[in-house]
């Protein structure tokens, strides 16, 4: 098996650590315990059920089809499903119009707070007018059902307006992070034969203009499907010189704010494509995964109001980039189809100070938070004792996290210091994959245990195997899979259903699993503690352990703010590990580099080296000591707040780096580099 089931510090710490469900969320939760048992005589019937939640047009003739990967003469191929076929609906009707019909037209639904402190608001009346004159000059630049369409955008007010057009007239979306490089937004125009790009001039970053169009330029330069180049002016005289190619490029407001603000949609059967998302690419080509209409929106609208137990008078909040799937679903799709309120934020959390988030949370009365493992570090680092006093955060009700397993110690900052320990946290595990939430506890009825999303959903079946496909003993580790099939689901890989097929299904053909590529591990409840990527599993002379386990182990020192931990090269053992750790108190600024102040950081990496060493053999056993140790002023992480382990990695075998314009600073692995080398 993969993942050596040792005491580790999720157990220790679950062993001390469980938060029963606070009694006034249970008196008044959105579901109770009865909602498992319900779904579990009749999954179908149940997503039936969460289904008619929504608006639909014409209904549903058959509500669940499945052709699984192994056939019945034994052979594989790949696998097919389909949810409440025949049913007809439009996916932004019911995010938009649907809420204004009901005479909910003033309500607010996005609060959109810029960089530099712009801010306004729009109520689903004005978002209903606004989809609609899109949507209406998408339909005269020619894009009709099925065309495809790449955003490539900031968190800004337009991303989700055309996203929401582009759905309302059937056509399919793939949303690119602005943060992108040329080659990377190429692929995806090319891969997807876009028909429209949708940019801007610039974007504010870090409290700087940066210059976007460029990029856009490039990666429309080659061979492909490109009509028209779309672009949003954000940035303005700030991004002078932009190039500008007559015919194809058209401003927005030319376009899109002079088309009448009413449209009549067109309704599409549940299995119409919706959106094409694109995994990371960090072991291969990325793949571009295809999820339709009415499953998809049923599981999002559902599962967004169960764990964030929605209320009318809720201010959500999901801190993600609006091309990450943790947005499609629970800043854009869910919330929007439930009638929520939401905070849409265009910057970095420490621009213009560190303690912009919780400025943002106490200015909009947010209630429910929905933030990465990996910021909340990051805020442990920058207020170790709390949240200053200046700063009112007392409408907070609920957090969620996303992106990777928390360790159980950020947990505990964030609901003693955040949740002012009484929020409950809900974890949450899924994938660009599932579309939506798997696992996750809910508010009101589980019993909360730092630093485990505990069990599947109603609905969903969730197993740790082995190799064979065996389900292991409470106590043990093994795969993660989801058992049998679910709305939400992707597809297919675009232009690539093989891919589909070996990536997710063929491993566990026989048992008609979905593998996760993630490590897991039950505790001795039946509770699961996901471990990480299969790939990110180090083996140390034979013996394979997680990279999550070793960071917990480090976080919980109060030395450690956060940590990073990788598997390298060694001749002797084949991997060792390397542990990068962001001291509690940083002490020496990040970016500096001048050769005394590097020395510092080696001296700290020494001070620390024995002391962190020793209390991760105690914690997780000796095999687990890191063989190098360190300290470092930030890790390398995506804009969607995961630690790009690859590149710690590489800065430690002496690999080139490649592309680094996914992540939140780009100049962070140069850092860490220089660190590393004076150290040698």
């Amino acid at each position: 098996m993969g993942v050596a089931a040792s005491p580790t510090i999720q157990n220790l710490l679950t062993e001390h650590r469980r938060f029963p469900a606070p009694a006034e969320f249970a008196a008044q939760a959105n579901v109770d315990g009865s909602w498992w048992e319900r779904a579990a005589e009749n999954p179908v019937a149940f997503w039936e059920e969460q289904a008619r939640r929504l608006d639909w047009h014409e209904p549903w003739h058959t509500a669940h089809t499945w052709q699984p990967a192994q056939r019945e003469d034994g052979s594989v191929g790949v696998p097919s499903a389909e949810w409440f076929s025949g049913g007809r609906l439009n996916v932004a009707v019911n995010c938009v119009d649907r809420h204004v019909d009901a005479g909910r037209g003033n309500k607010v639904a996005l609060f959109l707070e810029g960089e530099r402190g712009d801010r306004y608001s729009l109520t689903y009346s004005e978002l209903q007018r606004k989809v609609a004159q899109a949507a209406n000059a998408l339909t005269d630049l020619g894009v009709t059902k099925g065309d495809r369409v790449v955003i490539y955008l900031p968190v800004i007010a337009e991303t989700i307006i055309i996203t929401l057009a582009v759905a309302r007239i059937g056509a399919i979306h793939s949303l690119v992070f602005g943060g992108f490089s040329s080659e990377a937004l190429r692929f995806r125009v090319e891969d997807t034969g876009a028909k429209l790009l949708v940019t801007t001039d610039g974007q504010f970053r870090r409290g700087q203009a940066v210059p976007v169009k460029q990029n856009a330029d490039a990666a429309v330069a080659g061979e492909n499907q490109i009509e028209h180049v779309l672009v949003v002016r954000r940035t303005g005289d700030e991004t002078p010189d932009i190039p500008w190619t007559e015919g194809r490029d058209l401003w927005w407001h030319d376009v899109v704010d002079t088309a009448p603000d009413v449209h009549e949609p067109a309704y599409f059967d549940a299995e119409t494509p919706l959106f094409i998302i694109y995994t990371s690419g960090t072991t291969g080509k990325p793949k571009g995964l295809v999820h339709t209409s009415g499953g998809y929106l049923t599981q999002a609208a559902f599962t967004h109001w169960a764990m964030f137990d929605v209320k009318d008078s809720d201010v959500h909040w999901c801190t993600a980039d609006l091309a990450w799937v943790t947005a499609h679903t629970y800043e854009i799709y869910g919330p929007l189809a439930n009638g929520v309120t939401q905070v849409i934020y265009e910057g970095t959390p420490n621009t213009p100070h560190t303690a912009r988030h919780f400025e943002i949370i106490e200015r909009y009365g947010v209630t429910t938070y929905y933030t990465a493992p990996t910021l909340i570090r990051t805020l442990m680092t920058w207020f170790p004792a709390g949240v200053p006093a200046e700063y009112d955060l007392s409408s907070i009700r609920l957090l969620g996290t996303v992106g990777e397993a928390i360790n159980p110690e950020a947990w505990m900052w964030f609901h003693r210091h955040i949740g002012a320990g009484t929020a409950p946290i809900v974890d949450t595990w899924w994938q660009s994959e599932t579309g939506a939430a798997v696992m996750a506890p809910l508010p009101g009825v589980t019993t909360l245990k730092p630093g485990s999303a505990t069990r599947a959903l109603p609905g969903l079946t969730t197993k740790v195997v082995d190799e064979q496909g065996n389900e292991v003993a409470h106590g043990d580790g093994g795969y993660l899979v989801i058992d049998g099939t679910w709305p939400a689901m992707a597809r297919t890989v675009w232009g690539n259903p093989e891919r589909y097929l070996d990536s997710y299904w063929r491993t566990y053909a026989d048992r008609g699993y979905f593998f996760s590529g993630d490590g897991a591990k039950y505790d001795l409840d039946g509770d699961i503690w996901l471990l990480g990527r299969v790939d990110d599993v180090i083996n140390v002379s034979g013996h394979r352990l997680s990279t999550i386990e070793i960071e917990s182990a480090l976080v919980s020192h109060p030395a450690v703010g956060e940590a990073g931990v990788v598997g390298v090269h060694d001749d002797t053992t084949g991997q060792a590990i390397a542990a990068f750790v962001i001291p509690a108190d940083r002490g020496v600024a990040a970016g500096t580099a001048t050769a005394a102040e590097l020395a510092a950081w080696n001296d700290l990496s020494a001070s620390l080296n024995s002391l962190l060493r020793s209390h991760v053999a105690t914690e997780i056993g000796p095999i687990a000591k890191p063989r190098d140790l360190i300290v470092v002023p930030d890790l390398p992480k995506t804009r969607s707040g995961k630690i790009m382990r690859r590149l710690l990695a590489d800065i430690v075998d002496a690999r080139p780096l490649g592309d680094v314009t996914s992540l939140q600073d780009s100049a962070v692995p140069e850092q860490i580099a220089a660190i590393v080398a004076a150290g040698r």
